[in-house]
Order: C-alpha cells, then structure tokens, then sequence
C-alpha cells in the first residue's frame, strides 16, 4: 500500500512538472528564446505553408492540456465568405470540427483541402447522434451492409446532399451517388459504355436546354448536323430530340455523324 501511494505521488508530481513546464514555455518566459526552442523540441514536424507564421507560436492553435483548440481556427477562417456561400462547403459553418480533415505537421507542402470521408462521416453521427431515434430518421435510403464501393462510415453518408449541383447525370439516376461511385474518385473502372449501335441514349443522357428551345430547330439540326453533305440518310429533318443516336456519336458529343468533332461556342 505504501508503494502504491509513493508511485501514485511520483506520478501526480511528474505531471504537475509537465503542465508548469508547458506553462512557463508558452506564456511567461521573459526570454522568448527559451519559449522558441521548447516549441521546436515538442512540434511533432513542419507546419504547411498556410500556417508556416505560427511555427513558434503553438498557442495559436493549441491550449494547455485541451490540445487543438477550434474556436482559435474559427477566428481565424470564420470569414472566408467564398467558403460559406458554395453549397458544396457551406457545412464549415456550423460543423465546429476541423482538426479532423484539416491536418497539420506534415510538412510545408502539405495539402490540407484532403477530402476524407470517414471523418465527415464520424463527425456527422456525432452532431446528429441525438437525432437519430430511428434507424433511417435522417430519411436517406440506408445502404446495405459491406457495401462494395464504400466503408461502413462511408456509407451512412448522404452523398446528394452535398454533389447535387454538380450531378451530370441530372438526376436521371436518382440519388443513390453510392450504386456506381466510390468516395475515392468519380470514375467508375468498370463502365463500358454501350455499343454504338445502341438507341436507348436518352435513357442515361439529357439533352442540353437549348435542345429544348427553337435553337435546336434553325441552329442544331439545320446548320450543324444538316450542313454537310455527307450527313448519314435520316438526319435531321424529322428527328426528335430523344433521337441522340441520329446525330451524335458515343465518342464524343461533339462527334457529329458525317460532320466530325464539332466546335461549339
């Protein structure tokens, strides 16, 4: 019992030492070298080139004993008015998390805009915990387990919720992003597209608005695609702008049959 007491003591001093010695090196050293080189013994590596002017002043983003403190990077960003305002990144408003995404000390040329989903996502479960009495209370679609694009964190994401301004697909596929992207990269290594002789376009492609309007009729069709003489038999009196195949190759949009690669304005 008396060794128990005595290890116990040592240690309660060892870390009384500690936080007066992190004290002293932070806020009261008179010399301000002593403070500069305490800092430069303890940095776990070089700050990127963003943060590069608080190389000796931990306290900008740290606090004694809490750590990365986020109300100090608020201060700092809570400004950044073209952050806030792009739908995509508008959540930097009110997550309140930002060591998560955004890590430092991994050297000057260090990209700290890395996407990483997971840590959205445990953020996310973390706000909303108190919400979600159901299963699926946030009304989104739950993705079934061992999903084979996604994590498990991954996949309680609503990918919609932040890339539908940026759909090219128009939401002809509805959005359930996760059926055919992964969180890694957009590009799906197993499309093959259909064969050229396919009809179905419409079925995955929307015609742009102007095709909708009477552009389509005296510029499209009429000048474009019916401007040559080698136009394929068919194009373009009658066609109908579900019709794709009747003008457009699936090598491009601008591939035009009996015309080439077109320039668009």
């Amino acid at each position: 019992m008396v060794q128990l007491k005595r290890q116990t003591g040592l240690l309660l001093l060892a870390g009384l030492v500690f936080a007066v010695a992190v004290f002293y090196a932070l806020w009261l050293p008179a010399d301000k070298s002593i403070a500069v080189n305490w800092q430069s013994q303890v940095s776990p590596g070089h700050l990127s080139v963003a943060h590069a002017q608080f190389a000796t002043n931990c306290a900008a983003c740290h606090t004694p004993v809490m750590g990365i403190d986020e109300a100090k990077c608020i201060s700092c960003h809570a400004d950044n008015k073209a952050l806030l305002q792009r739908q995509p990144t508008a959540f930097h408003a009110t997550i309140g998390n930002c060591a998560s995404c955004h890590v430092e000390h991994l050297g000057v040329d260090a990209n700290l805009r890395v996407m990483d989903h997971k840590a959205l996502a445990r953020i996310g479960n973390k706000l909303f915990a108190s919400a979600r009495k159901t299963p699926n209370s946030s009304g989104k679609a739950m993705l079934p387990a061992g999903h084979p694009l996604l994590s498990a964190l991954e996949a309680d994401l609503n990918c919609a919720g932040c890339h539908s301004t940026k759909d090219p697909h128009f939401g002809l596929f509805g959005p359930d992003c996760a059926s055919c992207h992964a969180a890694t990269e957009w590009t799906i290594s197993a499309f093959q597209h259909p064969s050229p002789r396919s009809t179905e376009c419409v079925s995955c492609h929307q015609a742009p608005p102007s095709h909708y309007m009477m552009h389509f009729e005296m510029v499209d069709k009429t000048v474009v695609a019916g401007g040559s003489s080698g136009q394929v038999e068919g194009c373009c009196g009658g066609v109908d702008v579900t019709q794709c195949y009747k003008c457009h190759q699936t090598t491009a949009w601008n591939d035009i049959k009996g015309v080439g690669f077109y320039k668009h304005h």
